[in-house]
């Protein structure tokens, strides 16, 4: 009888070394898989055989890394899970497959992957890619704090009021007090301001970054929000100044939102 704990519990006891999220969804692999990395001092943060699910989880639980399998079952293929995860959370993502051809890596290369492993793996080959994963995860994190404080540091005026979007060959100058949310569109962002949108290419969160964290507050994975455009919170979702369409709250951001706008 198979004892591997449910795909989406969160197993083992704290360590010191990665935390890595497995998304497979062959019940061997998963227990192959989570003894060697118990066995090599990482923490298996969780499991699910869901690419869904694994949106959430990496979203959730921030891994230092996740494995994941490319062919899943379900609506949500693993390649589309691993670009939705680097998108909206910047974790590192190793792709797990039994298949070595080319057709198969060109696909999975859309999602910006830090590595494969070919199925069945090779215990000082998963080693060696997550510690390279894992240190290339840091130094991006790295680029993208300081690309942010660049950004600041050269947008003229004390208190950096606005900031420079790009879209092909115009930069438009956007005061930051007018951007009421930004929104996640795949490879891109929207900065809604007023009743127009600015579209560039970008992660949210590099935005997230970028923009000043007294003022705004991520709100969902495909949303960031400025705290006094808010004009009402209700049923799951914020209504902002200007916005057309209410805006969801992750469930896990809810009572973080609540705590910084303090209702009486």
């Amino acid at each position: 009888m198979d004892q591997t704990p449910s795909p989406t519990t969160p197993v083992g006891p704290r360590k010191t070394r990665a935390r890595v999220l497995i998304v497979e969804d062959e019940a061997l692999v998963r227990r192959d898989l989570q003894r060697s990395l118990e066995e090599l001092g990482y923490e298996v943060e969780g499991f699910t055989d869901r690419g869904e699910e694994a949106v959430n989880m990496a979203w959730e639980l921030r891994p230092d890394i996740v494995l994941m399998d490319i062919m899943l079952k379900g609506d949500v293929s693993g390649i589309d899970a691993a670009k939705e995860i680097r998108q909206t959370t910047g974790v590192p993502v190793i792709f797990l497959t039994a298949y070595s051809e080319d057709s198969t890596l060109n696909r999975a290369k859309v999602a910006e992957p830090f590595g494969y492993l070919v199925k069945p793996f090779n215990v000082h080959a998963l080693h060696s890619l997550i510690e390279m994963a894992v240190y290339k995860g840091g130094r991006e994190a790295e680029i993208v704090r300081e690309k942010a404080e660049l950004v600041r540091a050269m947008a003229p005026g004390e208190k950096n009021d606005y900031l420079y979007v790009k879209n092909r060959d115009r930069a438009t100058r956007l005061a930051i007090s007018d951007i009421h949310h930004v929104e996640a569109m795949k490879d891109y962002a929207a900065f809604h301001v007023r009743d127009k949108r600015y579209v560039v290419h970008g992660s949210m969160q590099s935005f997230e970054e970028l923009l000043p964290a007294r003022d705004f507050m991520r709100v969902h994975r495909s949303y960031i929000v400025r705290l006094d455009k808010i004009q009402s919170i209700e049923n799951g979702h914020i209504t902002v100044e200007h916005g057309r369409a209410p805006i969801p709250i992750g469930q896990t951001y809810l009572r973080k939102l609540l705590d910084r706008i303090d209702p009486v």
